[in-house]
């Protein structure tokens, strides 16, 4: 799992330690993400399977894509489709995945690469392994989160941010167990590089076996988080908590983790925390659409059905119905 490494952690800049007035947030409710299909037949974990939607706002759906060691000739991925009213955020851990949109953005991420695509209005795109992984085969890992828009933002025109590894935020915990890479918002004085219409944060953080990591969070953001890989301790509490498990954390200023000391499937501890302040809007979702009412749903639809989302650039195949979770 090699997204962003560096060869000596304690060179690294530290995350302040939480003061004596610090409140460390426990866990509300710790989920199991099943497993599914997704695209042209790429394995998934729907990783807020059974959250409610006012308990993940602004966040709508994520999925961990993989781990997967594909044989040569079985990497996969989507066809055309498209998109309305929200925000994806791809992290490609391991492989490489290339985007194309219907404007003529996008392009190739990789091992610890971000593409942050913000819909707006509405677009078609399309994401696949590049033809050389496809004929090789290896390793492909990631993550593709779904950020909502509030009411007057989900018609903005379109637009890419890609975010190369190079850009993220790199700190270390105090004791240097644990190497954080921030993203997207502010953890302590580390600021990601991801440009957000809704406040976030968006972390990925690796620890050592019995490690300990400590965050300070917005106490008006929520705070998910999932475990990529590994097992540890969440909260306060100190729950346990292992790969595909979400970890909603509620009260507090402080986010916690833990490593256990005994790791089985992975090295060590690998966990994605997540928060945003609430949009507070009704959510109306379906298929690859995310609205505030059902009629802006059947808009979205019949927009998509009469080319008004753009249209699929020449020489690329036809774009399917839309029915597509990417």
């Amino acid at each position: 799992m090699p997204a962003v490494t560096v060869d000596d952690i304690t060179a690294l800049a530290t995350i302040p330690a939480p003061g004596p007035s610090a409140e460390r947030r426990t866990v509300a409710t710790l989920t199991t993400a099943p497993s599914g299909l997704e695209g042209e037949g790429f394995p998934v974990r729907r990783a807020f399977a059974g959250v409610p939607l006012d308990v993940l706002d602004p966040f709508v759906h994520m999925d961990q894509m993989g781990e997967v060691d594909y044989a040569p000739g079985e990497p996969r991925g989507t066809a055309w489709h498209p998109h309305r009213g929200f925000e994806t955020v791809t992290y490609i851990i391991d492989g490489t995945f290339e985007h194309q949109d219907s404007t003529g953005g996008g392009g190739v991420i990789t091992n610890g690469d971000t593409q942050w695509m913000t819909a707006g209005a509405g677009i078609l795109h399309i994401e696949r392994p590049p033809e050389a992984l496809v004929a090789s085969g290896g390793l492909f890992h990631g993550i593709q989160l779904w950020v909502n828009l509030p009411a007057e933002r989900k018609w903005v025109p379109p637009r890419y941010q890609d975010i190369g590894r190079d850009r993220v935020a790199l700190a270390a915990s105090p004791d240097g167990g644990a190497l954080v890479r921030v993203i997207a918002g502010r953890v302590g004085p580390h600021t990601g590089p991801g440009v957000t219409y809704t406040p976030i944060t968006v972390v990925h953080a690796t620890l050592a076996p019995g490690a300990r990591l400590e965050l300070p969070w917005d106490r008006r953001s929520n705070a998910l988080l999932y475990v990529l890989a590994g097992r540890g301790l969440a909260g306060a509490e100190r729950r346990p908590a292992s790969g595909g498990q979400l970890a909603v954390l509620v009260g507090g200023d402080v986010v916690s983790v833990e490593a256990s000391a005994a790791q089985e499937g992975s090295p060590t501890l690998e966990v994605l925390l997540l928060g945003g302040r609430s949009i507070g809007e009704p959510v109306a979702h379906y298929g690859p659409f995310v609205m505030n009412t059902r009629a802006e749903l059947v808009q979205a639809f019949e927009d998509f059905q009469k080319g008004r989302m753009g249209t699929v650039p020449p020489g690329r195949v036809a774009a399917t119905a839309p029915g597509g979770a990417h």
